[in-house]
């Protein structure tokens, strides 16, 4: 139990959004009088709730924490986020005692919920609330995964049979790795179709930091071969900032932004997760992504991915609708 931390800077609370499970963010300003008038049911939350990497509470001061503020987009004070693992869970805007308290308390319980089942489980790769990650978020960042913008995502190549663009950014447990979801009648991955490539167009709804990709893929459970296998994404080829979905011979065209080539050693034996650190300098300021899968680990003409997470961090909201899509006219 504790008083809140307040805020220095932008690398402390980095550090805290990775180091304990919920962080709860008061953004105040001096100059605010609301901000006055709720502290002290801020504050008395804290000293009931607070628990040691667990869940902590901060104080960030807007006037001195310019850089945090803009990249949440806080724009009107007092503005509480609460971050579960790194991601933004819920937002509260203005001075509403009633409305904190029962958000924090229902975060409280979320946590206790947690425990429980970290005792039982010993997985740290699975979050609680079903936010499921196959590696450690990496060191000063966060998981940004839920900033896409499932409307314009798009996957070409993809076999019907299996999943779609949003199958690859669920945050549940995949169910190779048993998610308790039963006998994976609903096949929860994608795989290629006619060959080896895959070509995904990821828009964001804010422009962002993109550090690093988590790419996972996992074989066939007993019972679930097809007659070919399919194989790991081994060379793949990224893309910023282009207003629609590339075409295959298109990319080709076009040079990368990065090139990845992910050999076997690369791949976590027990989550199937590969981590991709990205040229950081070059993914500064994001608002769409290409992943154009090149070709597979192997022999076959089948690639498959699981899961995708993005970590890095969030920035401005974006105006949606500066992206479109080529090919909605009549006749194309």
């Amino acid at each position: 139990m504790g008083s809140p931390i307040h805020i220095s800077s932008k690398e402390q609370f980095n550090n805290l959004l990775t180091s304990s499970t919920f962080v709860v963010a008061d953004f105040h300003a001096e100059w605010c009088g609301p901000c006055h008038a709720i502290a002290p049911v801020y504050d008395q939350l804290s000293a009931q709730l607070s628990r040691p990497n667990r869940v902590t509470f901060t104080k960030i001061d807007v006037d001195k924490q310019q850089e945090i503020a803009k990249a949440y987009g806080v724009t009107a004070m007092p503005t509480f986020i609460v971050f579960e693992r790194g991601r933004q869970t819920s937002t509260i805007r203005g001075a509403d005692p009633n409305k904190l308290s029962q958000v924090i308390r229902k975060l409280a319980a979320e946590a206790s919920k947690s425990d429980d089942a970290d005792t039982g489980a010993g997985e740290s790769s699975s979050g609680s609330g079903g936010v499921w990650t196959g590696a450690a978020t990496p060191k000063g960042y966060s998981d940004i995964t839920a900033e896409y913008d499932p409307k314009g995502l798009e996957l070409l190549n993809r076999d019907s049979e299996f999943g779609v663009a949003r199958t690859l950014f669920d945050s549940s447990k995949p169910s190779a790795l048993g998610n308790g979801k039963g006998s994976g009648k609903d096949k929860d991955w994608v795989e290629s179709d006619t060959d080896e490539q895959l070509m995904l167009f990821v828009p964001f709804n804010s422009t962002l930091k993109v550090h690093s990709l988590h790419i996972t893929s996992l074989p066939p459970k007993e019972g679930e071969e097809d007659d070919e296998v399919p194989m790991r994404p081994k060379t793949i080829h990224l893309y910023t900032n282009r207003a629609h979905v590339l075409g295959f011979d298109e990319a080709e065209d076009i040079t990368p932004v990065q090139v990845i080539t992910l050999e076997a050693g690369d791949w976590d034996s027990k989550t199937g997760t590969a981590k991709i650190d990205l040229r950081f300098v070059k993914f500064q300021s994001v608002f769409a992504l290409n992943v154009f899968v090149v070709d597979g680990d192997g022999d076959g003409e089948k690639t498959r991915i699981d899961r995708i997470r993005i970590f890095g961090e969030a920035g401005e909201k974006r105006e949606m609708g500066k992206l479109e899509k080529i090919g909605d006219e009549q006749g194309e």
